[in-house]
């Protein structure tokens, strides 16, 4: 079974996406694929304790992302990429800020690491989900 990904419809701001030969969409889906796929076992391994394996998958799929979001570019596919990059990033910083808690008492810790996990959980699916229909993501402009 095989999707059409035609060019969706243009970004709000009246720019045009740029139209991609079929074998670069087809790599640009089986990468953004495999990267949120990469994304969420890190999501899930997140809310399961002794999920340690996380951070290497982690910086796997951030490669993957930074290396190929050239290809992307102008493309509905760059907005996966900066999707999956800036959630990383925007993770990385709330565990950073929020890990003295866990110097503080173990409970307000777990909370705001658990609070984190179940929002970077939540963008890769949404993110996985427009990806399979097709669909750029929501940037905000």
């Amino acid at each position: 079974m095989t999707q059409d990904f035609t060019t969706p419809e243009a970004p709000r701001d009246g720019t045009r996406w740029r139209e991609l030969d079929p074998e670069t969409l087809n790599g640009l889906n089986a990468w953004g694929t495999v990267s949120y796929i990469l994304h969420l076992i890190v999501a899930v391994a997140a809310l399961i304790p002794g999920g340690q394996f996380g951070p290497l998958l982690l910086v796997i799929a951030l490669v993957i992302d930074l290396v190929k979001r050239g290809d992307a570019a102008g493309s509905w596919h760059a907005s996966h990429f900066n999707w999956r990059i800036r959630t990383v990033i925007m993770a990385a910083l709330l565990y950073l800020v929020t890990a003295p808690l866990w110097l503080l008492l173990f409970l307000p810790g777990w909370l705001a690491w658990l609070a984190i996990s179940v929002w970077f959980l939540y963008r890769i699916v949404l993110g996985m989900v427009r990806l399979n229909k097709g669909l750029p993501m929501e940037v905000p402009a």
